[in-house]
């Protein structure tokens, strides 16, 4: 299926691997010119090579902390007209909402509500005027099945999607071309999953391919997903075909989810 979308511009936030890597992957492969945006200049520089190698396309890496205002500056002005935004930072520290501090929940909701909003705002107003716009939201599925250990997580991205869901039914976003969802991962075979389960396996005594079997046993697909396969539906909710699709929470998680609704 051709997505319509070959030319346009995207800005991939926490691009340098895992679940953004995916999304950048997706849409280079669509013909999208990316700005990878990630923290670590070394990694960074690697993956954007090797999309401008496989795709073709244009591929701008920016290595900066996009939870920061300079951050989120240095971003913007490599190419301001921005048709696509996938936002995505790093997740909050587990733990007890005991030991959490005023700091530690002004950092959660800053980089997992503010900087969000921030990049929507920034990029918003270009998009209605040229009549097209994608903004997809890298979130969580404890948005829609909150995890005790993840309060921060739950706390701040649950404020970004009651903010999302309020801006992407505005009539003057969604009558102009302008989508805005939010995708909401299950558990994918990343490094930052690979990290969880390391701790389990050293907690619990168990082998790192024993924790990995515990981790999808739940899963009714049997398996974890992969950064492509979310990647591929970024960029199907940045596609033309998804024009009538916005203001929802996309939850990809193989099945974990019991709910009807």
């Amino acid at each position: 299926m051709d997505l319509g979308i070959a030319g346009k511009w995207a800005l991939v936030c926490g691009a340098s691997k895992g679940l953004g890597h995916g999304c950048a992957q997706a849409l280079a492969r669509e013909g999208v010119n990316v700005v990878l945006v990630a923290r670590r200049a070394e990694v960074l520089e690697q993956a954007a090579a090797a999309l401008r190698t496989e795709s073709g396309v244009q591929v701008l890496a920016v290595a900066t902390d996009i939870t920061t205002p300079e951050g989120r500056a240095q971003a913007l002005a490599v190419h301001p007209d921005l048709d696509i935004v996938v936002t995505n930072a790093g997740g909050p520290p587990m733990g007890n909402f005991r030991d959490w501090d005023r700091e530690a929940w002004i950092k959660a909701v800053d980089a997992n509500m503010l900087t969000p909003i921030e990049l929507i705002k920034a990029s918003l107003d270009g998009m209605l005027a040229r009549g097209f716009g994608r903004i997809v939201n890298i979130t969580s599925s404890a948005v829609k099945a909150p995890i005790d250990i993840l309060g921060l997580s739950n706390g701040a991205r649950s404020g970004l999607t009651g903010f999302i869901a309020g801006l992407a039914r505005n009539p003057e976003v969604a009558a102009r071309g302008v989508t805005i969802n939010n995708l909401l991962p299950g558990k994918f075979d990343t490094d930052r999953l690979a990290s969880i389960m390391q701790n389990v396996a050293s907690q619990n005594g168990q082998t790192l391919a024993q924790a990995r079997a515990a981790q999808a046993k739940p899963i009714p697909a049997g398996r974890l997903g992969t950064p492509e396969e979310f990647g591929a539906m970024c960029a199907f909710l940045c596609s033309l075909q998804a024009g009538y699709l916005t203001g929802q929470n996309v939850l990809l998680d193989g099945g974990l989810y019991p709910g009807t609704f």
